[in-house]
């Protein structure tokens, strides 16, 4: 690791908006960790490849990331081998979609668990180090059905609006030292999470986007990227809406 590499962690960081991300941030040959928790290492393994082909150091990691203690863990080792961490992407996320009436109750807890408990785990994993440094920024992926709500989605929905939530009450807590929390609430994007859905349920979202388009992960990274940035420096305890004007 050059000494003047930022070190950055991505959650969810072998595909997706997390893959995306970690090759913006291969632009300015950063020291990337990204966890995963895929059943097999094939994504991850060609992610990391990708980002040493561009000169960054890159390495993954296996962390349920919904674990107290495998986070604690695996922050522990970071910090130890990196020294600190610069940038956090909370990124990790799933969906178990179904009506509220037909909701199981591990539905509820398991998204609740990945897409919220973790970033309060991992934020909590880092916030000492970057507050002994003074500096830091921490960047969690929301979504806008987190503001608009979206029927099916009552457990993701509230995921994301709990990350909202959090986003702001961390920032006010952390501003005094030199550390940014924002979030960042992307819309219709074009990834493995929203390939899957039917042709009809894609044109309705469409419908909804005023600029007529899927986003692309690319876009969403560029957000996350510039709010790490030392031009976002003054930006903390803010939603940024990456959605084509699906909310305004």
């Amino acid at each position: 690791m050059a000494d003047n590499s930022r070190v950055v962690v991505i959650t969810g960081g072998s595909k997706g908006i997390g893959r995306a991300t970690a090759l913006r941030f291969a632009e300015e040959k950063a020291s990337m960790v990204l966890m995963h928790f895929d059943p097999d290492e094939n994504d991850a393994d060609r992610t990391v490849k990708d980002l040493r082909l561009r000169g960054a150091a890159a390495e993954s990691l296996r962390v349920d990331v919904s674990s107290s203690g495998d986070v604690e863990k695996a922050f522990s080792d970071i910090i130890e081998r990196y020294g600190r961490v610069d940038v956090l992407v909370n990124n990790a996320g799933i969906t178990r979609d179904t009506l509220l009436m037909r909701m199981k109750e591990q539905d509820w807890d398991a998204v609740i668990a990945v897409n919220l408990k973790s970033v309060f785990n991992c934020t909590r994993a880092v916030v000492r180090t970057m507050a002994k440094r003074r500096r830091g920024a921490i960047v969690n992926i929301s979504s806008v059905v987190g503001q608009t709500g979206n029927a099916g989605q009552a457990n993701y929905s509230a995921s994301k609006a709990g990350i909202m939530g959090f986003s702001k009450s961390v920032a006010k807590e952390v501003a005094g030292r030199g550390i940014t929390v924002n979030a960042v609430a992307p819309g219709y994007i074009d990834t493995e999470m929203t390939a899957g859905l039917p042709d009809k349920v894609k044109q309705e979202f469409l419908s909804q986007v005023p600029l007529g388009r899927m986003g692309r992960p690319e876009d969403v990274a560029e957000a996350v990227y510039w709010l790490s940035s030392e031009a976002a420096t003054y930006i903390t305890g803010q939603v940024i809406h990456v959605s084509g004007g699906m909310y305004m």
